[in-house]
């Protein structure tokens, strides 16, 4: 995990080697899968209220007003999949949705929300370490980090979550359209630098910007390389 380089990330303009250098064939198939319906399972509030596990899962979290919902309507190519709301933590519970019967799309409830009382926080906690330690189709987490400010104790407080329940995780900068080329190189070189101490966290960090679309293909093209028919074991 010590070799991170920023060469190759899209927004970046780098053109070396990496691993979200994937060819076309890739990417098109990528974007077949995330073409496919994209189907509402359940929104769960707690522990019983969760799906039956039978797809892998890909989940994404984030602190409030990251950018989730963006992302993810994004990912999929849809503009109201996953609700966006001008209102931080308005969210409270895990949404579940199908994708083409091969991949589960996990949208966790936000966090860091200032305002939110100290029993919300806690609340928040226990169901999301409930879950991420539960599932056994959990493939891996999207941890969303606004490009602009970088990782906030909040984040190093999910992570610290992840390491505990062992679940795979990448970082994926969101809104680096509102950041310089310098700035943005400099954000990543910081944010790795950062998860070179964290054993559950895939070293590379994935700039996007759901606006401009930018390092889109390049996640469906990570993701899709978890997705499948595989029985859960």
């Amino acid at each position: 995990m010590g070799d991170h380089e920023t060469h190759g990330h899209g927004l970046t303009g780098g053109s070396g080697p990496d691993e979200f250098g994937p060819d076309a064939e890739t990417l098109e198939s990528a974007r077949k899968l995330f073409a496919q319906e994209c189907r509402f399972v359940t929104g769960a509030a707690d522990l019983g209220g969760l799906p039956e596990d039978k797809l892998p899962e890909v989940a994404f979290a984030g602190r409030s007003n990251v950018g989730k919902s963006s992302l993810v309507n994004a990912l999929t190519g849809r503009k109201t999949l996953a609700r966006t709301s001008n209102t931080p933590g308005r969210t409270r519970q895990i949404n579940f949705f199908d994708l083409g019967g091969r991949l589960m799309l996990v949208d966790l409830p936000g966090y860091g929300y200032a305002r939110a009382a100290k029993t919300e926080v806690a609340a928040w906690t226990r169901l999301i370490q409930s879950y991420l330690k539960g599932r056994v189709g959990l493939r891996r987490l999207c941890l969303l980090v606004d490009g602009r400010h970088g990782l906030k104790p909040s984040d190093a407080e999910l992570m610290d979550l992840l390491e505990n329940a062992a679940v795979p995780y990448r970082v994926v900068l969101t809104k680096c359209d509102k950041l310089k080329r310098d700035a943005l190189t400099a954000r990543i070189a910081e944010v790795e630098d950062a998860l070179r101490k964290r054993t559950a966290a895939l070293p590379q960090v994935l700039p996007t910007s759901s606006i401009k679309k930018t390092g889109i293909p390049e996640l469906r093209a990570d993701l899709a390389a978890l997705a499948g028919d595989q029985r859960m074991v």
